[in-house]
């Protein structure tokens, strides 16, 4: 399984399990992802990445928004309700 086919399971296993808004925005990557993350970017720093490497990267990058997105919306949810009301 290639790291992008990882990081991508990683988080369909994550949402499938039922997550919970504090579960969402507790998430982190596995330190093998967060790894192979690092690693992509040292390459890209040093012009070094192929063209398999760079759509692995730019997967990457696509995972981060979703996850992002995921987790403001998660804050929200978590947020009390006049909370919620005042700022919406």
């Amino acid at each position: 399984m290639s790291a992008t086919s990882f990081a991508y399971m990683e988080i369909i296993e994550f949402i499938a399990a039922g997550s919970t808004p504090e579960q969402v925005i507790g998430f982190r990557p596995s330190a093998e992802a967060e790894q192979r993350l690092e690693a992509l970017m040292d390459r890209e720093r040093d012009g070094k990445l192929s063209a398999d490497e760079k759509m692995e990267l730019d997967h990457f990058i696509e995972l981060e928004h979703i996850l992002r997105m995921a987790k403001a919306k998660a804050r929200e949810m978590t947020r009390p309700p006049e909370e919620t009301t005042r700022q919406g």
